[in-house]
């Protein structure tokens, strides 16, 4: 089993040099050779792996004698990223790997080898920079297989660690119906569970919008280049990444929760298309503020961790808009939040309802329940005309 630890890291004036001259290495070496493979396609149409490139870096370490100066792991994992990034474009048709930039305040490195963790006096040896105080707040347990340090915009230096352990997953208990929950995730509440609870939305980037604009009013107004304007930014940088650990503390909190109940064995949810929710103007900053897709990365992991089922749904069921009789109201808006079965004259809190539809299409799936089949769709405008006729 792989685990991922991060520790923060505080490196005396000495190291926090050699890491900028790293990070400076690391970039120069992925924009050159990200460049000669653009060049090469052009000219041979061909595409060139970080395998070939690997000999032009030895010779490109001879020619520049300052890139011998920092981790020779870290440049050659440089290529292997690129050739991770370039596999993400062709198959997964993800964005064309762009060059790095030195104004982004956000860098960082891997490497692999020479890495030794003193966990009696908190400090772990790095090839090339020495020994680090960090703050150990937990011991992993396993062989380290890499190692990423990283540089936030707020100055600050973390260390990731990547370690195999021996730990196995805890058994999956069977998918049974009572032991099943649904969640529906929304924008007013953060989540709405199919037993009737809903867990409120924090709400942290909008609860701290008018302290950021100040902020940020205050950093326009520096002469650019100057180190006030650098001290302004920092504090822009510190604001936004006190709001992503409020958020990620909440996040963690919730699925621990949600994956500790001794009374869910199985938890349903719904596949969510966030990144073309995003493209709504209106509602972008409010789900970028939910953090959904963080939340169910985090959800996935915890429950293979703790043994218990995750059933996802396709995104385009009528999770609110199917009564429990089978009706479908195709006129649903986001406006409406309870509505009215036109046919069995049942009314719904819209959420709920979609909780509890997500949790039977899940469990359908498996055999155990199959929901009502859906009856002759008509809007509801059409049924009370009928109604009144």
């Amino acid at each position: 089993m792989y685990k991922g630890y991060e520790y923060r890291l505080y490196p005396n004036k000495t190291q926090q040099k050699l890491f900028a001259k790293t990070f400076g290495c690391c970039r120069y070496v992925y924009n050159h050779f990200l460049s000669r493979r653009i060049e090469y396609h052009e000219r041979e149409g061909k595409y060139i792996n970080s395998f070939a490139l690997s000999k032009e870096l030895t010779i490109l370490k001879n020619e520049l004698e300052w890139l011998k100066e920092v981790d020779c792991q870290a440049l050659q994992q440089e290529l292997r990223h690129q050739d991770n990034a370039f596999n993400r474009f062709f198959k997964a048709k993800k964005g064309f790997p762009k060059f790095k930039t030195k104004h982004s305040h956000r860098y960082t490195y891997t490497t692999i080898l020479g890495v030794k963790l003193d966990t009696e006096n908190q400090k772990i040896k790095l090839p090339k920079i020495g020994k680090i105080n960090l703050r150990l707040d937990r011991i992993p347990k396993g062989q380290i297989k890499s190692v990423t340090i990283k540089q936030v915009p707020s100055g600050k230096y973390f260390i990731c660690l990547t370690v195999l352990e021996d730990d196995t997953y805890l058994p999956k208990d069977d998918i049974n119906q009572e032991t099943t929950i649904g969640i529906d995730l929304g924008l007013k509440d953060f989540a709405i569970l199919s037993d009737g609870r809903k867990i409120t939305n924090p709400r942290y980037l909008k609860n701290n919008l008018k302290k950021l604009a100040i902020l940020q009013k205050r950093l326009s107004k520096k002469q650019k280049g100057s180190n006030n304007r650098n001290k302004a930014r920092i504090k822009v940088a510190k604001q936004y990444e006190k709001i992503t650990n409020i958020r990620k503390d909440f996040l963690h909190k919730l699925t621990y929760q949600l994956t500790h109940e001794n009374q869910v064995s199985t938890i349903c949810m719904e596949d969510l298309a966030v990144s073309n929710m995003l493209k709504n103007h209106k509602l972008a900053r409010s789900i970028s503020d939910v953090s959904w897709g963080h939340f169910k990365t985090l959800l996935e992991y915890k429950c293979e961790l703790y043994g218990k089922n995750l059933l996802v749904i396709g995104r385009f069921e009528p999770s609110s808009k199917m009564c429990t009789c089978g009706y479908i109201n195709r006129e649903l808006t986001l406006a409406d939040r309870e509505w009215t079965c036109p046919k069995c004259r049942t009314h719904h809190d819209r959420d709920i309802l979609a909780a509890n539809n997500i949790k039977t299409f899940a469990l359908s799936k498996t055999g155990l329940a199959k929901p009502d089949e859906p009856v002759e769709i008509f809007s509801i405008e059409k049924s009370k005309k009928q109604e009144e006729f």
